[in-house]
């Protein structure tokens, strides 16, 4: 088991200096050499091995994880293998979420694969990349689209929609039920992704100065003028109208599946995905819009009125009193939440069958704790090694890891492994 040193990554839209989780495990784990400046944005922390950001084997010079694991790639564990090769089929993440990243979605593997063939220098690597998000402080997030009736109550509450849509089109989704809706609303995003840009801008200034005028309003139009400041014109201010808004709890995650519409929008949260940064963007963005493949790619499905949180959310699943697992519907990743209760005895967490990477995300501040790792064979590589907030681990394959917390607070973690 080795300790990691890793990359945190300065995007605009991340929250500014101690108020970033992300830049605060940072610091923890990285004492010797990150510091903290609280007028700059700190977005994600980095776990892996993506050659963006790989991580950092500490305590042995400038050894990264990736090369510690092509010198002895079976750590990855023979599953793994299998059906990744020698890679780490994951990048796990810490996201500190200030203002909103554009509202996207990723291909599927196949669709990837096509895609950077295609077009190299957009799309730059042949991977999918599904991901998963798990609340560590209250999290917002668009995803997929909003169930048919409240997209056509939409419609029809606000005018501006049907200038930069069409009114024919607008009429055809107005008329459509639960049997047919997809062809007409496939039409509708397509006309409101295309709609020229004064026009758009036309519509959107008329909206907005209607809603600032309001005295009460919806949670829509709060968000559509939080959206507008920092994006004034875009598209996606009316993008939010069609997309589900999703708020987490702490401990509660959304899957991200592939050709899903989403954007997060603010918040702290754990996300693992596939090892890829392919990206097809909605709005809520100054980079390339791709609307073409946009339009084509989505899947056009709107879930019941009662089943929005059924269909987007999902809850961990316990596989020991001590852990619950987020199994993500992909072979790529699953996470798994660790909890070593205050003043209890140590806590022996479930050996993973892949190589795995543990962050501890909340303990005690100056009491910590002490951690312990056993390889298959139950001997001991590491004993009685500082726990504090920030620390990051790579086991491999098989390995067990044992916490004991302090008598005045649990300890929390999150596992990513295959």
């Amino acid at each position: 088991m080795t300790e990691l040193k890793c990359v945190v990554q300065q995007y605009a839209w991340g929250k500014l200096g101690t108020k970033s989780l992300a830049a605060k495990f940072a610091a923890r784990g990285r004492p010797d050499d990150f510091c903290i400046n609280g007028t700059d944005p700190y977005a994600e922390l980095w776990m892996g091995t993506h050659p963006n950001g790989p991580s950092m084997l500490k305590g042995m010079g400038a050894s990264s994880l990736a090369d510690h694991i092509a010198k002895k790639p079976d750590m990855l564990g023979e599953d793994c293998q299998k059906v990744f090769g020698d890679q780490l089929p994951y990048l796990f993440k810490v996201l500190s979420v200030n203002k909103a990243l554009s509202i996207q979605a990723h291909p599927d593997k196949k669709h990837a694969e096509k895609l950077h063939a295609e077009r190299p220098e957009v799309y730059k690597d042949a991977n999918h990349k599904p991901e998963m998000a798990i609340a560590l402080t209250e999290f917002e997030g668009l995803c997929g689209f909003r169930p048919l009736s409240q997209i056509q109550a939409n419609l029809k509450a606000v005018p501006q929609l049907t200038e930069a849509i069409g009114k024919d089109l607008v009429e055809a989704l107005l008329k459509s039920t639960k049997d047919n809706y997809g062809p007409a609303l496939k039409n509708v995003f397509t006309a409101l992704m295309n709609c020229p840009k004064d026009a758009l801008n036309n519509s959107l200034t008329s909206l907005k100065s209607e809603i600032d005028k309001k005295t009460c309003l919806t949670g829509t139009e709060r968000l559509f003028q939080r959206l507008w400041y920092n994006f004034p014109g875009d598209v996606g201010c009316f993008v939010i109208y069609f997309l589900n808004l999703l708020v987490l709890k702490p401990g509660e995650a959304m899957f991200l599946g592939p050709n899903r519409p989403h954007a997060y929008l603010s918040g702290d949260c754990i996300e693992c995905m596939a090892c890829s940064d392919n990206v097809v963007r909605a709005g809520l963005t100054p980079k390339l819009i791709d609307v073409p493949t946009l339009c084509e790619m989505l899947i056009y499905h709107c879930p019941d009125d009662d089943k929005v949180e059924e269909t987007f959310k999902f809850k961990a699943v316990s596989d020991s009193d001590n852990s619950a697992v987020y199994n993500a519907p992909v072979p790529d990743f699953s996470v798994a939440k660790l909890t070593a209760k205050k003043g209890a005895a140590m806590f022996k967490f479930p050996p993973r069958k892949s190589a795995s990477i543990v962050i501890v995300t909340d303990c005690h501040e100056e009491e910590g704790g002490i951690y312990s790792a056993f390889s298959n064979d139950g001997q001991e590589y590491v004993k009685e090694a500082m726990i504090k907030k920030g620390l990051v681990l790579f086991l491999e394959s098989n390995q067990s890891l044992e916490m004991t917390a302090s008598e005045n607070e649990d300890i929390e973690a999150y596992q990513a492994f295959c």
